[in-house]
């Protein structure tokens, strides 16, 4: 027989402050406690999850005291879907809270010195700040907890599949069940609108949304982008082909809401969501929308990299090209490019950009962003940088003066670092969305460089997600 898990409650915790992943934080003799779904300040009592030596996940039982902090959130759906954790804190505390972790995350894992931290560049919009959003629609619906202990103390039996479907997120913790959204705040109308739209298309006519454990059903996913200049694209996501009804839907998106600039269809006949092995079908527009950030011009296709926040990628690209220190002499080369759009940002102070990114789409769109903006001292490159920047490769095309990298959440692999210590440009600009993994790459690269600026900034208000921007110099005196 197994033995029933001890209850463990801990009584009147202080939170005093947020951990790294967002989760507020709270001691007992000495026991780091992580709790969810509070904010510093609240003391609560907590139940206990995992129980370790010296740490312990929680989540709240009871509300001893409510912080003063603590503001009323302004979506009906906060704390369900699992969108905005930081909706019941005032933005400024956000930031502060922000420019904290960087600090506390290049002190704890980076252990190097670094120059005090330029204060954290905010967000202007708080609200519809996002040009991406993705919808699923399942048979699957979310029930909050609340709800479902009413429905059972009734009586009833209450199965979480519906026959009519459901449309929003994916509800946080499950895979398999939908929370439905009304108004998410997050991407401006007509975003909302159009998503209810297709919902209830599928549901007079009685066609199946898609079951992510069956894999069966036509209405699966929706992926909606625009720009600060108006234009809109949308991506319906099908699992499987039905001619008569996929036009149907799609002329009568473009009879209620011309606004949409480019409307395409997928067919995703896989297990799993993923779009980059699929082919978008294109059925009205370009196939593409285009941004600006100053005076430059994006080509944004539906499988395209792009910064989430556009009027942040802004600021967030002028502090890279600011850090880079280019008079138009230097050599640039931008790591993990992607679409080209940091080396494109820079390119009018800089002799030479080359760029290498390991997604061969991406860097075909970032050759057609070059033309684009009339740019021709700029190459990219598809293949792993690792194994593209060697000596010969030197010898053609120069050794940088001045080098961006931009990687994923997981940060560079270590192979890389060793070549950018190898190649010992005298200036790297390290972009990072993870100042955990970049306080460990900059730990490694603390043998040859240092660190002489730090500028955190917001792209994701209401969210425990931060950028951050470092400018490492290379030391006067090489030791190995």
């Amino acid at each position: 027989m197994r033995r029933k898990k001890e209850i463990i409650v801990l009584e009147n915790i202080l939170v005093e402050g947020y951990a790294a992943e967002g989760k507020a934080i709270g001691k007992s003799e000495g026991k780091v406690i992580f709790i969810e779904n509070c904010i510093p300040g609240d003391v609560v009592d907590v139940q206990l999850l995992k129980n370790k030596k010296d740490w312990a996940n929680a989540f709240p039982i009871r509300f001893a005291h409510l912080s003063p902090d603590r503001v009323q959130p302004f979506c009906m759906h906060f704390g369900i879907c699992g969108g905005c954790t930081w909706q019941n804190l005032p933005y400024k505390k956000q930031l502060d809270y922000k420019q904290k972790q960087v600090e506390d995350q290049l002190i704890r894992i980076g252990k190097i010195q670094f120059p005090q931290i330029l204060p954290i560049i905010g967000s202007s919009e708080t609200e519809g700040y996002r040009n991406k959003m993705e919808y699923t629609f399942s048979t699957k619906k979310y029930i909050p907890k609340e709800e479902f202990s009413q429905i059972k103390a009734s009586g009833e039996v209450y199965d979480t599949k519906v026959e009519q479907g459901v449309a929003g997120f994916h509800a946080k913790g499950f895979f398999d069940k939908v929370v439905e959204i009304d108004i998410c705040y997050l991407q401006n109308e007509p975003t909302n609108e159009i998503r209810k739209f297709i919902a209830q298309f599928a549901r007079l006519r009685k066609i199946p949304f898609y079951d992510i454990k069956e894999h069966q059903g036509w209405l699966r996913t929706m992926q909606i982008r625009n720009t600060t200049t108006n234009q809109l694209m949308v991506n319906i996501v099908f699992g499987y082909e039905d001619k008569e009804n996929r036009e149907a839907l799609l002329n009568l998106l473009l009879e209620k809401f011309p606004q949409i600039t480019t409307l395409l269809f997928t067919i995703n006949e896989k297990k799993n969501d993923s779009l980059y092995d699929l082919e978008p079908q294109i059925y009205s527009g370009e196939g593409f929308i285009k941004e600006y950030l100053e005076n430059f011009i994006y080509k944004i296709s539906p499988k395209s990299f792009f910064q989430t926040n556009s009027k942040q990628a802004e600021k967030l690209y002028q502090v890279a090209r600011e850090f880079a220190l280019l008079d138009g002499t230097q050599t640039l080369y931008d790591l993990y490019c992607g679409t080209g759009s940091i080396g494109i940002f820079c390119s009018e102070k800089a002799e030479k950009i080359i760029g290498v990114e390991v997604v061969e789409e991406a860097i075909e769109d970032a050759k057609e962003n070059a033309k684009l903006n009339n740019i021709q001292h700029a190459s990219f490159f598809a293949g792993d940088v690792i194994k593209i920047c060697n000596n010969d490769f030197f010898a053609e095309h120069g050794r940088p003066d001045v080098i961006i990298t931009d990687p994923p959440r997981a940060g560079m692999h270590e192979k890389l670092i060793e070549k950018l210590l190898e190649m010992e440009a005298p200036l790297i600009v390290y972009i990072s969305c993870n100042p955990a993994t970049q306080a460990r790459d900059l730990a490694l690269l603390n043998v040859k460089y240092d660190i002489t600026k730090v500028q955190p900034v917001d792209m994701f208000p209401h969210t425990m997600h931060i950028e951050n921007v470092v400018q490492l110099k290379l030391k006067q005196e090489k030791t190995l």
